[in-house]
């Protein structure tokens, strides 16, 4: 099996892995303590987590406090909900942030959704527009770092730039760029996942800056900081740590061989149509289009391959993607989209394995 859908999930680090073992542990082991609890098994446990905290906050900035989530979903809802006025949003953001629509609208605050251009960036236009000086009451603004269907980049530092002029909060979604790419210091809230860089699934994290209030969403214990309540698990911030440390070590490397893997992959879908921004984008995804392409017989023709039609989240909908939607194609393009995931541990003979069994499927269908 050619597994090319980064995007989705990455395989856990071997060094991830060895982390969390320690704190998997059974009957008469040490590791199984409550990282909440005073007694010294307790105190074990709650330095591995503080570990892990600093492994992952050394990939943001300084300035803030890292806050241990079940995932960026919840990580985002904390932001999102937690905050105070209205909320500006873009079109090709994840559901985690459209579809926080309603629960944001039910407290009595706004929510709006702006255009994004035709390379998946946001609008600084409509954004300007949005923050024009008659219209009050904006409290954050929402974009994500690179965008998990097309991998084009935002540039934060100019949204940041008009949010500040209006007093608002900036939230970013670093999922898909943390670890990979430096994250800006221009956000007030950044929202990351640890299985996007190796780790394990089932945890994530949400960065406040230092002085910014968040209503808590969830409430039981006041564990994380009195903004999320619940035991935590060693072993699950153990390996998130150990994923950021090793990203911090091998950001450029694991660039350099994305970049190279981009080249080939490009070289050998070279009568595909790129969907996103050439240049300001995350080399590790490749969304590609094909006219007339059937992606759902596509993927059945090429089993031992993995990859996506859209966001995983998405899968099975049969919608078209909303991201691609947003930056202008029809839905007969959006449904004759690809989107290739490709990273560390991916070889150059997989990948050219799977992509030349993905061409030769496209060309047979005509």
């Amino acid at each position: 099996m050619i597994y090319l859908d980064y995007q989705a999930t990455t395989p856990l680090a071997p060094e991830a892995r060895e982390a969390m073992l320690p704190w998997l542990a059974g009957p008469g082991e040490a590791g199984f303590g409550n990282p909440h609890s005073a007694h010294r098994m307790g105190r074990q446990a709650a330095a591995a987590v503080e570990v892990a905290r600093d492994q992952v906050a050394a990939l943001l900035p300084p300035g803030g406090r890292v806050i241990f989530t079940g995932g960026a979903t919840e990580g985002l809802n904390l932001a999102l909900q937690g905050c105070r006025g209205d909320v500006l949003t873009f079109a090709a953001e994840h559901a985690a942030v459209l579809d926080c629509v309603r629960p944001v609208t039910a407290r009595g605050r706004g929510f709006t959704v702006l255009p994004v251009l035709e390379d998946g960036q946001a609008s600084l236009e409509a954004l300007r527009a949005a923050v024009l000086p008659g219209r009050p009451g904006i409290g954050l603004v929402a974009a994500m770092l690179v965008n998990n269907e097309i991998g084009t980049v935002n540039p934060l530092p100019e949204i940041a730039a008009i949010a500040r002029e209006q007093g608002a909060l900036v939230l970013c979604d670093a999922v898909q760029g943390y670890g990979r790419i430096a994250v800006p210091d221009c956000a007030d809230l950044v929202a990351i996942s640890a299985h996007k860089i190796h780790g394990p699934k089932g945890i994530g994290a949400l960065w406040v800056r230092d002085g910014v209030e968040l209503e808590p969403l969830m409430f039981g214990g006041g564990q994380e900081q009195g903004l999320r309540s619940g035991t935590l698990s060693p072993a699950l911030c153990a390996g998130f740590g150990a994923a950021a440390k090793l990203a911090a070590e091998r950001m450029a490397q694991d660039a350099a061989h994305v970049g190279a893997l981009w080249d080939r992959a490009r070289e050998i879908l070279s009568g595909w149509t790129l969907n996103g921004s050439a240049a300001q984008r995350w080399k590790g995804n490749l969304n590609l289009r094909r006219e007339g392409l059937d992606v759902a017989r596509l993927m059945s023709d090429v089993r031992d391959v993995c990859f996506s039609a859209g966001s995983a989240c998405a899968s099975g909908s049969g919608r078209p993607s909303h991201v691609l939607r947003a930056i202008g194609l029809s839905d007969a393009e959006a449904k004759s989209s690809i989107r290739l995931g490709f990273g560390r541990y991916t070889t150059l003979d997989e990948l050219e394995r799977g992509v030349e069994k993905i061409e030769r499927a496209a060309r047979q269908q005509g």
